[in-house]
Parts: structure tokens; sequence; C-alpha cells
């Protein structure tokens, strides 16, 4: 052990940069004592670190266990029939997957798909319904707007006027237009960006991501004013004809000119075409607002003094008498406005329609009737309500845009039907070759 006596001692030399002595000797209170050196300090303790957590089993708190555990009612038993399942490809393993597969898988998919199930099934319901003492079949009016018909949806529509799946049709002056004009000129694929000042200076007019050449128009305006001096002069040969009863004289209606212009069209591709054929009416109550009114409008210089009367009041009459008489009623609009109203106002007259389809992409906070779900037209008697004894038996909105999904639904409903059929006469066909 090192040991220092209890002498004074001389002071150290001085260092400017000293560095950590060692620990002195500590004297003591007395002269004669010796001390060794006390133990080396303690370590700079190091930052404290926090203790770790120890908590006593205890229960959480009730307002937390309260609000997220909250125990669900029982289950109603018609809810196990409405399990959330979607399609599973794997089930179609090594076979085709038909539109009625994809619609029947969608029925318990959720979201709009389940619609376009629910959708389905009512019109599976009014093509097939029959009255039971006349075996009269339901009144089905189609609407559709006029950009439908400017789509490749077109051809969709001619399909149910061609094969007779409908009854009656509520259509805009574009939806009319359209028609006649695509069986003149084509309408073109383009973009939804395209400039419309651009387009305008090349005398391009663009409908969504569609174009369609002002040359058309022109087109249309060749082949309709002269259609327009025919229908004004038998007008006028008829209403000067002493020899007719007033009560029989002509007098045009928009679906009478409509028929018409179907008839003369004479082109299997035309909707118009297939409905004059086989005497389906189609009413437009807004058949000025268009290039038709343009042209209705050019006509009334034409002919001055002379003036076409197309007189929209027996219209009326006629659509609201189809309505009335209808042993049931089934609607299927797409799209909104005056198409979607025309009818629904029709089946007013007969306290509603038993089903009601509609497919649009318009919301309901606005008010307006293109918007509007179906539960509004039943407060107002355009459709009936379900399952209280009134007779309604199903309605659903699609909020969907019609030319993705309706090809789907007719596929899945009257093209069915259709190859349904055709495959039992082929079956029948063979029967009878064979002798069967």
């Amino acid at each position: 052990m090192y040991i220092s006596l209890t002498t004074k001692s001389l002071p150290p030399p001085h260092n400017p940069n000293p560095l950590p002595s060692p620990a002195r000797p500590i004297r003591s209170s007395s002269p004669h004592s010796l001390t060794a050196f006390p133990p080396p300090p303690s370590p700079t303790p190091s930052p404290a670190q926090p203790a770790p957590l120890c908590f006593a089993p205890v229960a959480p708190p009730t307002s937390a266990t309260g609000a997220v555990l909250v125990q669900s009612a029982p289950i109603p038993p018609q809810w196990k029939s409405r399990i959330v399942h979607g399609l599973d490809f794997n089930d179609f393993a090594g076979t085709p997957v038909t539109a009625s597969d994809l619609v029947s898988g969608m029925s318990r998919m959720g979201f709009q798909a389940s619609n376009v199930s629910t959708a389905c099934q009512l019109i599976d319901e009014m093509r097939t319904w029959r009255d039971p003492e006349t075996s009269e079949p339901a009144t089905i009016f189609l609407g559709y707007t006029s950009n439908l018909v400017s789509s490749g949806l077109r051809e969709t529509l001619r399909y149910l006027v061609e094969h007779k799946h409908v009854s009656a049709i509520v259509t805009t002056a574009g939806g009319i237009e359209e028609d006649i004009i695509k069986c003149l000129a084509p309408t073109y694929l383009g973009s939804f960006s395209l400039d419309g000042a651009t387009l305008r200076s090349q005398g391009l007019n663009r409908i969504g991501n569609l174009l369609v050449p002002n040359n058309n128009y022109c087109a249309f305006e060749d082949w309709v004013m002269p259609l327009l001096d025919a229908l004004l002069a038998e007008q006028t040969a008829s209403q000067n004809d002493a020899s007719i009863p007033a009560e029989e004289k002509l007098v045009w209606t928009p679906s009478a000119v409509i028929a018409r212009l179907g008839k003369e069209i004479n082109n299997e591709k035309s909707i118009l075409y297939w409905a004059w054929k086989n005497s389906i009416p189609i009413f437009c109550p807004a058949l000025t607002d268009g290039s038709l009114g343009d042209m209705l409008y050019f006509h009334s210089f034409r002919a001055s003094p002379g003036r076409l009367v197309i007189d929209i009041v027996r219209d009326i009459r006629n659509i609201n008498s189809i309505a009335v008489r209808a042993k049931a009623a089934g609607m299927v609009i797409l799209g909104g406005g005056v198409v979607k109203h025309h009818i629904a106002n029709a089946c007013l007259m007969r306290n509603g329609a038993e089903w009601a389809v509609i497919v649009n992409v318009a919301g309901e906070f606005d008010g307006s009737d293109a918007g509007a779900r179906p539960d509004e037209a039943v407060s107002w008697g355009k459709i009936k309500p379900v399952g209280d004894g009134r007779g309604g038996r199903g309605m659903v909105k699609v909020y969907a845009e019609a030319t993705v999904v309706f090809p789907l639904i007719v596929a899945a409903t009257w093209a069915r039907q259709q190859q349904e059929e055709e495959e039992k006469k082929k079956v029948n066909m063979d029967a009878a070759v064979n002798g069967e």
C-alpha cells in the first residue's frame, strides 16, 4: 500500500493543460496519522433508462369494450341465404362462362353487381308474366336517351324492337334523328379530351368520345326535307277534302311522323324501321329538341304559308291509354329526363307500374327526376309499392353507365330466351328428321 507522511510537500509545477490527476491523499486531523487513498470515485452515471412497464392484470375500460365489442342481434333466418359471395372462376374450368352465369354469380356480390342481377330477375318476370284469365303478356315500356343511339348500344336497342320484346318506346329527338343519320353516314369513335374549338373549326361534333361529322346532318336535311314536304301535302289534301269527316281528317302526331320515318328509311339496321314494321309506337314528346327540330324550323320557312302541324295531345292520350289498358306494366329506362318521366307519368294513369328497372348514373341529391330512386316514384303513384297487397312486384335502380351493363342485361334475359327457343327448335327438328 502506498502511504504518505504528514509532512508539508512542495506544490506541483504549473501545467497549462492539466490532465486529471490521481486522487490525492487525504490528511487526517492528526499530524501523525497515516491514511490510504480513498476508493476511486463511482463512474459517471449513464442517462436514466425507463423501467420496464409492468401492469397488474386488470380489466380494460368498460367504455372501450362497450364501444368496440358491441354484441350483434340474432341473424334473421332469411339472411342465411344472402351471404356475400362472388364468382369463383375455378367453378367454370373447362367450360365457357355465359352471361347468365355472370349475372347469377353477381347476385350476392354486393354493390351494383347485385342490382344488375336484380334487374335481370325483374325483366325475366315481366317478359314471362301472363294474365291468368286472358294469357295476355305484360306491357313493357322501353325508354332511352339520344346519346345511347349515337353509341353502339343502338344495335342492342334495335334487337329488342326487331324481336318484339317491348311494347312501346319513349325517346328524345336525338334518339329519332341519330338512328336515321346512322343509316346515311357513320359515327366515329374519338376521345373525351378532344378540344371543342378545334373540332368546331373542323365541322366535327363531339358526343362524349364519339364524333359526328357535320356533313351527316347535312345528309339528314337532304333526306328529311322532301319527306316533310310529303307530310304537309298529305295533311293539306286531307283537310281540304270535303268528303272526309272532320274526325277522320289526317292529323300528324310525333309517333305517326316517327313511324313514317321508319317506313321511308327502309333499313334493317334502323330501330325506327323495325318499330314501324312491328307496329311498336315510339313516343317523343320533345320532338323539336334536336336536329329534327331544326329541320322543322327550316321547313316552316320553306313551306310558308303552309304549315306542318304535329299534334302532341293525341300522343299523350295514346301512351296513357296503352298504360291504362295494360294487364300489367313494366318499365325499363336507360337514362333520365323526359324519357324516364314520360313513361312513369303514363303508368300513373293505372296507379303505377308493377315492375321498374332504371339504369343511370344520376344521384338524387339535386332533386332531379333523373336521379330519383324508384321509391320516390312510389310516392307519386307511378310505381306500385311492393309487399303491401297493391300489386307491386319489384323495382331497382342500377347506378351504372348503360353501355356497360345493358348489353349484359339483355344477354342474360331476352337474348337467352331466344337462344333457348332456337335450341329447342333444333332439337325438335332433329327428332323429326330421325323419326323420334
